[in-house]
Parts: structure tokens; sequence; C-alpha cells
């Protein structure tokens, strides 16, 4: 199953999402497009004509270019998403994208979808770390179906 993080470039929730069998789906992969792929410039100039589209889908020509350009990495993630997990209140070493309105967006995008959504604060002890790993390990059994 496509499991969409929020934040995205959390390697703790990618990690934990492939060892339960499910395809993390993250910003990081579509960044790496970018700038591995054979002709598209070097960064910062690593976009297509497409990408500005697929950012306007989300947002108006009046929001702020970071806005539109996080949005167009996310479009492909946001569709491919079957089920999320959603991270509140991580400090910013956790998974900062650099904007609270775009993460207000893709939190409203995704419980739009209506998939199953894990969402939980980000632990600030090591008994809410040990709850933190429990429930998502929880939540990807239950969604393969799996014995708890």
């Amino acid at each position: 199953m496509n499991i969409f993080i929020y934040p995205s470039n959390s390697l703790i929730l990618y990690d934990l999402v492939e060892r339960f069998g499910h395809k993390p789906l993250a910003v990081m992969q579509e960044i790496r497009k970018k700038v591995t792929t054979a002709g598209i410039d070097s960064p910062p100039l690593n976009i297509t004509p497409e990408d500005p589209k697929h950012g306007l889908k989300y947002a108006a020509v009046e929001v702020p270019a970071g806005v539109r350009g996080r949005m167009s990495l996310f479009d492909q993630l946001i569709g491919d998403a079957e089920a999320a997990i959603l991270v509140e209140d991580a400090p910013i070493g956790f998974g900062c994208m650099g904007c609270q309105r775009t993460s207000e967006l893709i939190g409203f995008l995704i419980r739009a979808k209506r998939v199953p959504i894990l969402e939980l604060n980000y632990p600030t002890s090591d008994d809410e770390a040990r709850n933190f790993v429990y429930q998502i390990s929880e939540f990807l059994n239950k969604l393969q179906g799996g014995e708890t």
C-alpha cells in the first residue's frame, strides 16, 4: 500500500513504512528525480515547464512561489496516497518543509481523499517515542490486515 508521509523527509517514518512492507511516499524521491534526471538543468533550475502547472492545480498565482513549488512536488504523492501518516508539532530538524501554509494545504488534501490517516504528535520523551513507534506499527499492521 502507498503510504504518504508528512513531514516528508522524516527518515524514521520512511524506514518504518518500508519495514512493514508498504511503499513510502515522500518528497525525497520526487526531489531525487529532479536532480538526477538527464536533461533537467542543475539546481536551482531543476524544473520542467510542466512543474509550475502542477503547483497551480493547488494554489493560485498570487500564492507565494514556494507554496506552488512544494505542491508541484507533492502532486504525484498525494494522488498516489492510499493511506497517510502525519506528524504534528515536529521540530525543524525532523522534517521541516519551510511553510506552514503548505503544511496546512497538504493536511487538508490528504484528509479530503478520505484515506486511512494516522495523526500523531511528535514525541518529546522516551515513553512518548516508544508509543509513537507502537502506534505506527499498529496502523501499518491494520492496513495490511495483519494481527496486532
